[in-house]
């Protein structure tokens, strides 16, 4: 008991005697490393680290998953593309893990149908986890499904579409899930998301892929390409840059 108390004393000792000798504010200053220097983006102009997925000249940064071609969505004079309904779903010729992700989003003017049916598309990390893309201004439709939503599995703080017709933004923080060498999950992904400049997902879990039947499930993978949904509406994007974290 005596070696106890006397060990407990020593360390005890021993740290406040090691700060108690601390009396140079510059002893605890770090210098190195440095953090590297990114010019921030003013605008609509994206970092200077950042990797440009569509400026609105071409589509070369994407594919048709189907077969690898070229993806075959509709550029815009504006500097938009649209969906092609038909034409299938595009992907990033590039694969992505944890990142800070900026897209802008434009539902149909001319408004057709209602719920699910209405300016339907989709943003997924990873080819998996789906950010939905919808038009909810003033259109009703299950909760863990509208924009914003972690598809299925997790409903937005807040609502602050704006009218169809109208470019939306996301800005969205990407953490990948961890997966150990024999495949299981050990560390969920998360995803931080401000709609049109507000907070609508705050380092939200994903519990895994995004189902439209069923339950999320958690299969091993490495970095994946994003992935733009074809729900058979004329959503528009703009404006897609992407910086790896």
């Amino acid at each position: 008991m005596k070696r106890y108390l006397y060990t407990i004393s020593a360390v005890c000792l021993f740290y406040f005697t090691t700060n108690a000798q601390i009396t140079d504010p510059k002893a605890t200053e770090v210098w190195q490393p440095e953090p590297r220097t990114v010019a921030p983006g003013e605008g609509a102009k994206p970092p200077s680290d950042a990797v440009i997925l569509f400026d609105g000249k071409n589509l070369s940064e994407w594919l048709c998953p189907k077969d690898s071609t070229t993806a075959a969505w509709v550029i815009n004079a504006d500097g938009s593309m649209t969906v092609k309904p038909g034409a299938g779903d595009i992907q990033t010729r590039r694969s992505f893990g944890d990142c800070q992700l900026h897209l802008e989003f434009r539902t149909p003017t001319v408004v057709k149908g209602e719920g699910q049916g209405r300016g339907n598309s989709g943003i997924f990390l990873q080819g998996r986890y789906e950010l939905q893309v919808l038009d909810c201004y003033e259109n009703k439709t299950y909760s863990n499904g509208q924009t914003g939503s972690i598809y299925k599995q997790s409903i937005p703080l807040v609502n602050v579409c704006r009218k169809p017709g109208e470019w939306q933004a996301y800005d969205v923080l990407f953490t990948a899930p961890r997966f150990n060498v024999d495949g299981i999950l050990v560390a969920p992904g998360h995803l931080t998301v401000l709609h049109n400049g507000v907070v609508i997902q705050l380092n939200t879990e994903i519990k895994g892929t995004t189902e439209y039947i069923g339950l999320p499930k958690n299969s091993a993978h490495g970095m994946a390409p994003i992935k733009l949904q074809d729900h058979g509406d004329l959503v528009s994007y703009r404006n897609i840059w992407i910086r790896s974290l």
